[in-house]
Formats: C-alpha cells, sequence, structure tokens
C-alpha cells in the first residue's frame, strides 16, 4: 500500500501563503517558514487596524471641528453642546466635510449653537 502524503492538499496551503506573502521583503516571500511568520503577523495587524482606523478618523474629524470653531472664537465642547441642545443630529465627518467644503452652512451651524448656548 503507498503512503499517504496529502502532496496536493501541502503544496497548495504553501502556495496560497506565498501568495498572501507577495510583495514582502527578501526571504519573507520566497521562504515558506518565513512567509507564515510574516503573513500571520501582517493579518494580525491587519485586523488590529480596522479598528483603530475607525479612531483615527475620529480624532482627525474632531481637530478639523476644532480648528474651525476656534476660528470663530468657540471652543469645539461648547460647539456640540450647543448642536445637542438644538436637536442637530450631524456626525463628525458630516460636520468635519462642512467646515472644509461649506464654510456659509458650518457659520449657519455655530450661529445655532450660539443661540443654545445664550439660552
Amino acid at each position: 500500500m503507498t503512503r499517504a502524503v496529502n502532496g496536493s492538499v501541502s503544496r497548495n496551503r504553501r502556495k496560497k501563503v506565498l501568495r498572501m506573502a507577495k510583495g514582502f521583503r527578501s526571504v519573507r516571500s520566497r521562504v515558506f517558514r518565513k512567509a507564515r511568520e510574516s503573513v500571520e503577523k501582517a493579518l494580525c495587524y491587519a485586523y488590529r487596524d480596522r479598528r483603530a482606523r475607525k479612531r483615527d478618523f475620529r480624532r482627525l474629524w474632531i481637530a478639523r471641528i476644532n480648528a474651525a470653531v476656534r476660528a470663530d472664537g468657540m471652543t469645539y465642547s461648547q460647539f456640540m453642546y450647543g448642536l445637542k441642545k438644538a436637536n442637530v443630529e450631524l456626525d463628525r465627518k458630516v460636520l468635519s466635510d462642512m467646515a472644509i467644503h461649506n464654510e456659509q452652512s458650518f457659520s449657519a451651524l455655530m450661529d445655532t449653537a450660539r443661540a443654545q448656548l445664550s439660552s
């Protein structure tokens, strides 16, 4: 009886890992053992950073809103509190985009927030 070595299955598994390691430098893209280590680490980083990206973008949007609001003599927290009191339900992504591309409507929102804070 012949010995079963799972040749095609093992080869396909290795080819899959080497395909995923394509573009890695040096031995990491050519030697299976190093490629597997690199691919595992890369997949861990990808998983982690898909979650971190959401946090990073939120921080960016807040920084942009804060800069636009401070240019008009207000703080970010006052602005957001005024919008909340005015029942304006725009998220930070939209507010950031408005601050950059649509300054007239953003200043109208600032006036709305100011009016709510003074009342």
